[in-house]
C-alpha cells in the first residue's frame, strides 16, 4: 500500500479500534472477525513447507494467526507505514514463533520494490489492500508477484470486489462511494480487471471463494517460470 506515512489519510489508522489507537499493538475488529474464514481458505492452498510474504500486513493480527496455524511456513510480514510496522512487531513479539519474522518496509507502488522483498516465495498474501489504494498498487502487486513467486506459487487476495462491473451488495456500493469520497483513486475494484492484470504477469485465477460480509477470496497460481 502506498504512502501510509505521508500521502493523505491512512486507511490503516481508520480501521484500528479506539482502544488500541494510541498503543503500539493495534487491534482491528474486522481482522478478528475474518481471520478464521481466511484460515479456512488458506488451509486448502498453503503448502506443507515454504516461504510466505504478506503485503500490507496492517495491525499484524492476520499474520500472527497464519504463522500459528501453518508452522511449516516461514512468514514475512510487511507494510509501508511505520505505525503499522510497530504494531506488527508487537504481535510478532507476543506470538514468539520461530517461523514469524519481524516486519519489513515494502511499498508495492515503489518502483523495483520486489528487489527488497527477499524472494522467492511460495505464497504471497494481500488482504484488504487494493481497494484502499490507487489502482497502481494493484499493478505493482501483480508485477511483484510475477517476479517473487516460484513456479506454481500462489497469490491470495481478500476483500470486496465488483463482478462484471456491478457491485455484489448495496453495502459494497455504499462502501465504494465512501472510499472514493476519501480519495478519488481508491475504490472497490472489478474482479475481472484484477484477474486480467494478474494474467498478464503469468498468474491464473484458480479459485474464487465467496466470503462473509460480501467479500471474496481470490486465489491465483503462477504458471510461468
Amino acid at each position: 500500500m502506498s504512502g501510509g506515512d505521508s500521502e493523505g489519510p491512512s486507511p490503516y489508522r481508520a480501521i484500528v479500534s479506539e482502544e488500541t489507537r494510541a498503543a503500539r499493538k493495534h487491534f482491528a475488529s474486522a481482522a478478528a472477525r475474518n481471520t478464521q474464514p481466511i484460515l479456512d481458505v488458506l488451509a486448502e492452498i498453503v503448502p506443507a513447507a515454504g516461504r510466505a510474504l504478506e503485503i500490507a500486513s496492517g495491525t499484524g493480527q492476520h499474520i500472527a494467526a497464519f504463522a500459528a496455524a501453518f508452522p511449516g511456513i516461514h512468514w514475512q510480514p510487511s507494510d509501508p507505514g511505520a505505525d503499522a510496522r510497530d504494531s506488527i512487531a508487537a504481535w510478532v513479539a507476543e506470538a514468539g514463533l520461530a517461523n514469524l519474522a519481524p516486519p519489513v518496509d515494502l511499498d508495492v507502488m515503489r518502483p523495483g520494490w520486489q528487489g527488497a522483498a527477499g524472494g522467492p516465495y511460495d505464497l504471497l498474501v494481500c488482504i484488504n489492500m487494493i481497494h484502499i489504494a490507487p489502482w497502481a498498487a494493484c499493478l505493482g502487486l501483480m508485477e511483484g508477484a510475477g517476479v517473487l513467486l516460484r513456479p506454481d506459487g500462489v497469490l491470495y487476495l481478500y476483500g470486496p470486489y465488483r463482478r462484471d462491473g456491478a457491485h455484489t451488495a448495496p453495502s459494497n456500493e455504499a462502501f465504494d462511494h465512501s472510499l472514493r469520497a476519501r480519495h478519488p483513486e481508491w475504490g472497490v475494484r472489478d474482479m475481472e480487471d484484477v484477474a486480467e492484470t494478474a494474467a498478464e504477469r503469468g498468474l491464473v485465477r484458480e479459485k474464487t471463494v465467496p466470503m462473509p460480509a460480501e467479500n471474496f477470496s481470490l486465489v491465483f497460481r503462477k504458471t510461468e517460470g
